[in-house]
């Protein structure tokens, strides 16, 4: 397993690499929030541990863009900010879990294994095409930058849609899919559900419209646009 340590603070980072050492995690250590999500934001680790109180940018900057990159890698915060409203700013900029100091190092180390275990499992629930991914388990939606979570009729819409990337589905199979009825050439239901998805999803039409994973296909019905093909 491979950690990155986000730490400034030498005699507590040393603690944590030889305490994680000890049992097998191969650990990059950074002083620097910059520095720090430079590295967050390749990909190669299994976990993060990371201080709040950071020089160059604090760490729950450091935590939302890492978020905002649509990484969902575990993140453990460790800080002496140990109060409920430094905790819940922590955890709603996306923490995994949240461990103030002084604290005991195999607790830590126990933590961090918890996450990995509980991430690998998660990531069998997410369902990704292209810039577009969604969460089976919280049903929270992301493309590009912005993240919803929908309602339960527009996250089976979608989910429907992303499970065959290219394919057009009928308004005839959304509905009876998604709602369980048959066709009925007087509603509008499917096409309202769309279009909620997509305000949801790029709120003020900032984003190139011509970008949207969704595609209305006139007269038929819609599909997810294939990555490999259509974008």
């Amino acid at each position: 397993m491979k950690i990155l340590l986000i730490e400034d603070e030498l005699k507590i980072a040393d603690f944590v690499l030889q305490g994680f050492s000890q049992v097998g995690f191969e650990t990059d250590h950074f002083t620097q929030g910059t520095v720090g999500l430079k590295a967050a934001l390749t990909g190669e680790y299994d976990a993060i541990v990371l201080d709040l109180m950071l020089p160059g940018m604090d760490g729950i900057e450091v935590l939302s863009n890492i978020r905002q990159s649509g990484s969902a890698i575990p993140v453990i915060i460790l800080t002496a900010k140990g109060d409920l409203s430094d905790r819940l700013i922590g955890f709603e900029a996306g923490a995994n879990d949240y461990l103030p100091k002084p604290f005991y190092v195999e607790e830590l180390i126990a933590r961090v294994k918890s996450l990995m275990i509980t991430h690998k499992g998660q990531e069998n629930s997410l369902l990704v095409v292209g810039q577009l991914s969604l969460d089976r388990i919280t049903r929270r939606v992301q493309w590009l930058d912005h993240a919803m979570v929908l309602s339960q009729r527009e996250f089976t819409l979608l989910e429907y849609l992303m499970r065959t990337p290219g394919h057009i589905f009928t308004r005839k199979q959304i509905l009876k899919h998604v709602w369980a009825i048959e066709f009925d050439p007087q509603t509008n239901v499917v096409d309202v559900c769309i279009q909620r998805i997509k305000k949801k999803l790029n709120p003020t039409n900032q984003k190139n419209v011509a970008e949207f994973p969704i595609e209305s296909i006139r007269g038929v019905g819609y599909k997810i646009k294939n990555v490999s093909h259509d974008l």
